[in-house]
């Protein structure tokens, strides 16, 4: 990055910056010669747009830290696969089998699919292939192997030898009868694999032991080490910090009340709690929380269906300390908005704008050109009038409109079109509802059409088209003028806004715009 660069990137005002500094001036505090980011995931279920936003907003800010440091980084996305299966999941195939296994470790729970070991190997390979799919940088590493293989069994001595201690911790956050049978501690029974929630008889910090009564009243004793136990997920949290040295991990609102346990923890463990950054859940349009196990909100394979990642990717930006509406309705304007954004990005010559603009951190300063001559929502109004789902006959709209303009010099739109076609037809055309016309309404789109049907400009002349629908506006009393664009989108295509008028009838064809209006017009 260019000296003028990295002095922009050092004053901007984008979040991941902002974290970035912190976390700058962190490394600068501790003498670190590497900067360490992790994430979570619990491989309960399968990868979901959750995880997606939560390693691409921790990737924005590891970009943004390399743009203003030349420590070397790296980020770790961490699976919880020792933790117990306390449920088994809706969605898979030989449920009576996993039933068998409730409690063990997923990674001791046969996979239903049968493809790998164990159900949390299945769930790991395709987070894994999930991850590379996005082009993500990242090391994996599995609790078990984490427990198992020794790198956690000095952490894991100095929780026994500090027992009471991280109990105290602990015991404040937890409710009287919960205390009662807590610990730290879940051993995981020898004979049967199951992952055991029961209360500590003794704790022998010397020795590096466990000494419990499993279900049925026998007494065993374990070491902590060597993947005998794990630790609950609020002290494992506060350890792993401390084991690994992480210097930067955010997660959702929900983890939000337990920051100051977790940070506790690590520090009791002589770590230095990492940066963090709590953000905001995603609702559905109902300003719901969004839940795997509901179902509502969307997925990741229903965002991509229609929209490219990087559009996703724009949205995830966005304020992530701000609640938002995650839904198909947002589709659209993301897409429009992330193409804005690429354009501006390219027009703008101060590299303050450039290195705040949502793109810079989406491609990590790479940022390509946008390709979309014709915008998402005006493929979409074309969508609904074009009687078709062939993509040829939308290139015949988009040619007349720009003539150089083809799949192949435009991958990028070929892409929306395909994507707008099957938005239509499967979320707005079922649901679609034109409205009929008031008298001013209806004189007003007679005389539109009128003037469209007898056009002597250029038909591509979207500016000149535009100042006609202004102008008939004006001339039939509209006042705000919005109110005569919103009457054009209701009886028309069914929405109340949209991309400019005079852009679809330079897309669709000035003499074609008036037939169409015409049409509507003759169905009241």
């Amino acid at each position: 990055m260019s000296d003028a660069l990295r002095d922009a990137a050092l004053k901007s005002k984008a979040w991941p910056f902002e974290e970035a500094r912190r976390l700058k001036a962190r490394a600068e505090r501790l003498g670190k010669d590497e900067v360490l980011f992790e994430t979570g995931y619990g491989p309960s279920g399968l990868p979901h747009i959750g995880t997606f936003g939560e390693v691409l907003r921790t990737t924005m800010v590891r970009r943004a830290f390399q743009a203003i440091d030349d420590r070397p980084t790296r980020l770790i996305c961490f699976s919880d696969d020792l933790d117990g299966m306390r449920k088994v999941p809706d969605n898979v195939p030989a449920r009576e089998m996993l039933a068998e296994h409730l409690h063990k470790p997923l990674t001791s729970v046969p996979d239903p699919f049968g493809t790998h070991e164990s159900f949390g190997e299945h769930n790991n390979a395709m987070l894994r292939r999930f991850l590379d799919a996005f082009g993500f940088e990242y090391d994996f590493y599995s609790a078990r192997e984490f427990y198992r293989s020794g790198a956690f069994d000095e952490v894991l001595r100095l929780c026994a030898a500090r027992y009471d201690a991280l109990m105290a911790i602990m015991l404040k956050s937890l409710r009287d009868e919960r205390r009662e049978t807590y610990s730290i501690f879940l051993p995981i029974h020898p004979e049967t694999g199951r992952v055991l929630y029961v209360p500590m008889k003794e704790v022998d910090g010397e020795a590096g032991t466990v000494t419990f009564d499993d279900e049925g009243g026998r007494e065993w004793t374990l070491p902590v080490t060597g993947g005998h136990v794990k630790l609950q997920w609020k002290p494992d949290f506060g350890a792993r910090w401390a084991a690994l040295g992480v210097d930067f991990e955010m997660y959702g609102k929900e983890h939000g009340t337990n920051t100051a346990i977790y940070d506790a923890i690590c520090r009791a463990l002589d770590g230095e709690a990492p940066e963090h950054l709590v953000y905001e859940l995603f609702l559905d349009e109902d300003g719901q929380k969004i839940s795997k196990s509901s179902g509502n909100g969307i997925s990741m394979d229903q965002w991509l269906a229609y929209a490219p990642a990087e559009s996703l990717a724009y949205f995830m930006f966005l304020k992530p300390k701000t609640a938002k509406r995650l839904h198909l309705d947002v589709i659209p304007k993301a897409v429009d908005e992330y193409h804005q954004q690429l354009r501006a990005f390219h027009e703008a010559n101060d590299p303050l704008a450039r290195v705040s603009n949502p793109v810079w951190h989406i491609h990590g300063g790479d940022v390509p050109r946008s390709d979309m001559v014709v915008p998402f929502a005006m493929l979409l109004n074309l969508a609904g009038v074009a009687n078709t789902e062939d993509p040829e006959v939308f290139w015949g709209f988009v040619r007349r409109y720009a003539p150089d303009a083809s799949p192949e010099a435009n991958p990028g739109l070929d892409r929306a079109i395909r994507g707008a076609i099957a938005y239509y037809r499967d979320v707005i055309l079922p649901t679609r509802a034109v409205r009929a016309p008031d008298e001013r309404e209806r004189a007003a789109m007679e005389d539109l059409a009128a003037r469209l049907e007898g056009w002597q400009g250029d038909a591509a002349d979207a500016e000149g088209l535009q100042s006609e629908v202004f102008a008939v506006g004006k001339a039939h009393g509209f006042e705000p003028l919005r109110d005569w664009f919103r009457a054009l989108y209701e009886v028309l295509f069914g929405a109340s806004q949209g991309p400019r008028f005079g852009g679809f009838a330079a897309l669709y064809g000035p003499r074609e715009t008036a037939a169409m209006i015409r049409g509507a017009l003759s169905r009241r």
